[in-house]
């Protein structure tokens, strides 16, 4: 009995932690696909577009500024290619800091009320939402803190460490 109660714990730490490291390997293949994107020019050269507009709780917490690359807006998710880059404008207004990625999935039926149900790097993704602005789809989306700690969690959609001007 001893021995069966052993082999069950040790299958339930390994599948446990299955799906943990394989999350951890696809968060590094993230930052390794966007460590070039530190350099702002990097990202504008390669079709990521500023929405211009530092998002922001009024408590503090914040999202930064959203450089989408519109070419990859669609129904498929790749961790090496995230549709949505995260930058923190800097304190003395020169320049941007990436903090972030956000992995959007355009919905597929653009209906409001029903979910895809997709689960992203271990999560649901949240949606589905309407466009943030114009032209832009009906959405799900899974924010990424993978060059900023977020003191709630890596992937909560807002994170307090950083900031809006």
């Amino acid at each position: 009995m001893r021995k069966m109660m052993l082999a069950l714990l040790t299958l339930l730490l390994v599948v446990g932690l299955v799906p943990a490291a394989a999350a951890d390997s696809r968060l590094a293949a993230a930052r390794a696909a966007t460590a070039r994107y530190h350099d702002i020019d990097a990202a504008l050269a390669d079709g990521y577009v500023s929405t211009v507009e530092c998002v922001a709780l009024p408590g503090g917490e914040a999202m930064g500024v959203h450089f989408i690359k519109p070419a990859l807006l669609d129904t498929t998710l790749d961790v090496r290619q995230p549709e949505v880059l995260l930058y923190e404008p800097r304190a003395n207004g020169k320049g941007f800091r990436l903090v972030g990625v956000e992995y959007l999935q355009v919905d597929s039926d653009q209906d409001l009320s029903t979910s895809d149900g997709t689960i992203f790097l271990g999560q649901p993704l949240v949606g589905p939402m309407p466009g943030h602005g114009p032209g832009m789809p009906i959405h799900q989306e899974l924010h990424v803190w993978v060059w900023r700690h977020n003191p709630a969690g890596m992937f909560a959609e807002f994170n307090a460490a950083v900031r809006c001007p």
